[in-house]
């Protein structure tokens, strides 16, 4: 019988720049899985581990950033891992990051680029990516998420 379970969580990270939202995109790396598309941060939920403890996790782990401020996006992807027979439910979050934040890449990719928002549309490789995106925009575009913030700041 198919599963259903928490696994994998998505990070989007924003920040602020003269012209605008900027949007982090990582290149996965060769060797990797998917090598040369572009991605927001994500991973996988380590057992016992708590969604928003692994969105900061992965956050750090692939780009060194600890985020000023962290926010659930209101949104749960979903992706059939046919392999496993699971269905992989993906809690979605936003890091903003300071104007001037470099992020420093693991191995498991070659390239990060701060871009404007249709370059990221156009680089993600997973439409979800692209659907999600648009709703951290919709909420947080302002730089927070004006009169909803005391509901989805986690951090």
């Amino acid at each position: 019988m198919t599963d259903v379970s928490v696994l994998i969580v998505d990070v989007y990270v924003l920040r602020r720049a003269a012209a605008g939202v900027q949007v982090l995109c990582l290149r996965r790396a060769e060797g990797q899985r998917c090598a040369g598309t572009w991605e927001t941060v994500h991973g996988h939920i380590a057992e016992g581990e708590h969604p928003v403890d692994a969105a900061l996790r992965e956050l750090r782990e692939e780009t060194g950033f600890v985020p000023e401020r962290l926010y659930n996006a209101s949104r749960v992807e979903a992706f059939y891992l046919h392999i496993r027979d699971t269905v992989a439910l993906i809690p979605v979050f936003c890091a903003v990051v300071g104007a001037e934040a470099r992020p420093v890449t693991s191995a498991e990719h070659d390239r990060a680029e701060w871009v404007g928002v249709e370059e990221a549309e156009r680089r993600f490789a997973w439409p979800r990516e692209r659907r999600a995106l648009a709703d951290v925009l919709a909420l947080l575009g302002g730089g927070d998420a004006g009169p909803v913030d005391d509901v989805l700041r986690v951090r």
